[in-house]
């Protein structure tokens, strides 16, 4: 059963308590040099992570994936028999926009998501490079509607024939999930499928979802369909009477207990024959969205992964934004910078090749090539492309530095700041060894970009560094590895400490580092 099969009955994104639109908590004007550490404390640490709880055989267990991970584990359990390249990066797009959008799902239980196909089945073992390739090509892209993620369902075979996501979930109707014809699937090659059971095994799935049944079980009748065909209502009657049933609770009933290879889909035709109940059906899944098959058609056929998501999620607008904005690309000596108010940012760019000489004068080290900064128009926009709360001032992904909008970062005095330590942390990682801890990096970015800073010099953990739940943990955290880098500065000297970037650790630092450290809860 590919793709989220139901989601929970109002699914929003988790509540962000930075709503205001302020860059900085009470305090900014008391304690300038603390409240630049918390604005740009999280920037390069990684994408947004995904709190996953994760089946073992030892239990259940919680553990924290990058955004663009967890879209990559998605892409293996859920669509890893794909051929198609564009297919794959539609997926992506539609995996990580299902993501942002319910993220926190499971939140009153202590993580996002699950494992299963209740939120989206993931397979960290089936992670290959084409799937991560599928992943880094699309990275950050969502679907969007009027300015917000859509909701982006996904089904393995539609049958020739999507449903409209009004059947399934009436909370969720939305213009771009309507029913409609796929001619890609039909092309492909819809799966007709039978199954059969004798009634007293269908009785027992239905009691052990605690689903209302008559005592006996003599034929079903598909009593309503949807626009699309689909059974929506059925009756159940035997000689004890009758029972009306949705069928889609029927379907899920017995799948959890007979198989989801039984029933496969709500498209199906119903009769009693020897003995048995008989369905006879095609299609795999609720049908709503995606059709994976007929997606993989589409490939096929030469089209792109925008063309595959704009026919089966017609009106939404892939992009970083939602907003429908118009990048406009300027292009310094060694920086692009992408806005959408050139006039107004253009001395952003000006500014951050500067700031990129003084560091590259101060390191001896390279500017590092293709590097992008792109400022966005608001702070609901760069939050929604992020992933990031209001009170991080920018993001950075490999070489693409997001950046809030310009005024509001000038506004409070943080700007160049801000700059500064994004571009420190570009420079670092162009040069850091695979072996280079985290809180050497931030550290040392940080350092370079604001000194020791007033900090407790200790070595602090990489879930507290990562986090971005709690702002005053993380600021500590990142202080604390400030002041660790600044007190070695202060004992090794600078080009020292720097050339440890390159050449790693030396063993003393490395072992103190190992000791200081708590251990993973892993």
């Amino acid at each position: 059963m590919s793709g989220p099969e139901r989601p929970s009955s109002s699914p929003e994104t988790r509540g962000d308590p930075a709503a205001t639109g302020s860059v900085v908590p009470i305090g900014f004007r008391e304690r300038p040099a603390a409240i630049l550490l918390l604005l740009v404390l999280p920037l390069a640490s990684a994408q947004p992570s995904i709190k996953v709880q994760m089946r073992t055989q030892s239990g259940a267990k919680v553990v924290d994936l990058p955004l663009e991970r967890y879209v990559a584990a998605v892409l293996a359990g859920e669509s890893g028999m794909f051929q198609s390249p564009e297919a794959l990066k539609a997926m992506a797009v539609a995996a990580r926009t299902y993501a942002v959008r319910l993220r926190g799902r499971h939140a009153a239980e202590g993580f996002d998501f699950c494992d299963t196909t209740h939120c989206q089945r993931i397979q960290l073992d089936g992670i290959g490079a084409r799937l991560e390739a599928a992943a880094a090509e699309t990275a950050g892209e969502l679907l969007w509607y009027q300015g917000k993620p859509a909701f982006t369902p996904y089904t393995r075979d539609c049958g020739g024939r999507t449903e409209d996501a009004a059947a399934i979930w009436p909370d969720l109707a939305a213009p771009y999930l309507k029913s409609r014809e796929d001619p890609y699937c039909a092309r492909r090659g819809s799966s007709a499928w039978q199954w059969s059971a004798e009634p007293k095994r269908i009785l027992q799935s239905l009691h052990d979802s605690a689903l209302r049944a008559p005592g006996d079980l003599d034929r079903i009748a598909i009593l309503g369909r949807t626009p699309s065909g689909r059974a929506s209502t059925l009756v159940l009657t035997g000689a004890s009477g009758s029972v009306r049933i949705s069928a889609d609770s029927f379907r899920f009933a017995v799948g959890r207990e007979l198989g989801w290879n039984t029933l496969r889909s709500d498209r199906y035709q119903v009769r009693a024959s020897n003995g048995r109940i008989a369905f006879e059906g095609s299609g795999s899944g609720h049908g709503v969205g995606l059709c994976q098959l007929g997606a993989e058609q589409m490939g096929a056929d030469g089209r792109s992964y925008r063309d595959i998501l704009a026919f089966y999620y017609p009106g939404t607008v892939v992009g970083l934004t939602g907003r429908g904005l118009s990048w406009q690309r300027l292009s310094g000596d060694s920086l692009a910078m992408l806005t959408t108010q050139p006039d107004q940012d253009r001395a952003v760019l000006a500014a951050a090749e500067r700031i990129e000489r003084g560091i590259a004068q101060r390191t001896h080290w390279p500017v590092p090539p293709n590097l992008e900064l792109r400022v966005y128009p608001d702070l609901d926009t760069f939050r929604n492309a992020t992933g990031e709360p209001g009170w991080v001032a920018a993001h950075t992904e490999g070489r693409r530095i997001h950046l809030q909008p310009a005024t509001l970062l000038r506004a409070k005095g943080a700007l160049e700041t801000t700059l500064a330590h994004e571009l420190d942390h570009a420079f670092v990682e162009s040069q850091a060894s695979a072996a280079i801890p985290l809180w050497f990096r931030e550290g040392l970015a940080a350092f370079l970009q604001a000194g020791r800073g007033t900090g407790a010099a200790r070595i602090p953990t990489d879930a507290d560094l990562r986090q971005t739940a709690d702002a005053d943990r993380a600021r500590r955290a990142y202080a604390q590895a400030q002041a660790q880098v600044g007190a070695l500065v202060q004992r090794y000297g600078e080009t020292v400490v720097l050339g440890w970037v390159k050449r790693g650790l030396p063993a003393e630092v490395a072992n103190a580092s190992t000791s200081q450290a708590a251990p993973k809860s892993k």
